[in-house]
């Protein structure tokens, strides 16, 4: 029997993507090598690094990352067109995988993206690999544009959050999706603890609850000091939720995956990069779950 060719789709998430390295794992440890790798946002650089020979590194860099670790590689900006210029990641990046060009990787690769000018879904296919994944995770608000051939590019989870379409029209027969919205949809998004309680002047009890990612420390000018109202970084988060839960449901129902990964990262919100330990055991988890529907399917198509 023939093998199908396999497509793996790297769906967007923000932190929630560390556990698309649970989901490789997983699926290695079971011999399963795609043909393919496409990737939105965060799956875009998890997509690219594996394939670059760099997800161990990538990997024990996630794990050690603590609280603030993130916050000293954000350089901060008021002007241009985000509020990150994200400089730093890129370099951090580069100096990662050098100039790793997509055409020289071992399996085609696609990164997607959103053309800012008009809308329109852009598939990067060669090039720079560090440039190409540096505009897939561009959030509009957050991350400046990047330029790429002349043309503004930004997070390609507003077109395309789970690239299921872009996996197929590279030639894949059989098309594994990693969805990391499934069940996320109304949950909190950026991370927040119970909350203390505290007493106000008319002596009434009431509970307070803390951001806890790690723009934290920056709680005094984008997060509202009482945590009763939502912060600038809440309302970005929650927005982006909503469209990728929104647009994922409509692209996966046009064009449905032969396999979904589902992990259950309610509990995990966007901005919570210090908890990689956690989801890629999820990842790894979810991965488990959908062997048997993945094995099952790969004997239909052979």
């Amino acid at each position: 029997m023939i093998r199908p060719k396999i497509g793996l789709a790297l769906g967007s998430g923000v932190a929630r993507g560390w556990a698309h390295i649970g989901v490789l794992r997983r699926l290695e440890k079971e011999g399963f090598k795609p043909d393919y790798i496409c990737g939105t946002s965060i799956g875009a650089l998890i997509g690219g690094m594996y394939l670059a020979g760099k997800l161990d590194d990538l990997e024990e860099w996630a794990r050690g990352l603590g609280k603030s670790g993130l916050f000293r590689l954000l350089d901060i900006r008021l002007t241009g067109g985000g509020l990150i210029s994200g400089s730093k990641l890129f370099t951090l990046l580069e100096d990662t995988i050098g100039d790793t060009r997509i055409e020289d990787l071992p399996i085609p690769f696609a990164a997607v993206t959103t053309e800012l000018g008009t809308g329109h879904e852009i598939w990067i296919r060669e090039g720079n690999l560090a440039q190409a994944i540096t505009a897939s995770y561009a959030l509009p608000g957050l991350f400046s544009p990047q330029k790429i051939d002349d043309r503004w590019l930004i997070d390609g989870a507003l077109t395309n959050p789970v690239p299921v379409s872009v996996c197929r029209a590279l030639g894949a027969r059989l098309v594994i999706a990693v969805n990391l919205n499934a069940d996320v949809f109304g949950m909190t998004n950026i991370g927040e603890n119970e909350g203390d309680f505290v007493v106000d002047d008319n002596g009434k009890k009431m509970r307070v609850f803390h951001a806890r990612s790690p723009l934290n420390l920056m709680k005094h000018r984008f997060f509202d000091k009482t945590g009763t109202e939502p912060s600038i970084f809440g309302v970005m988060m929650s927005s982006l939720n909503i469209v990728q839960d929104r647009l994922s449901r409509s692209r996966l129902a046009g064009d449905p995956p032969d396999i979904t990964i589902a992990p259950r990262l309610a509990r995990h919100g966007l901005l919570e990069f210090n908890k990689a330990a956690e989801m890629i055991v999820e990842g790894e988890a979810a991965t488990e779950r959908s062997l048997t529907f993945l094995k099952h399917a790969l004997n239909v198509l052979s």
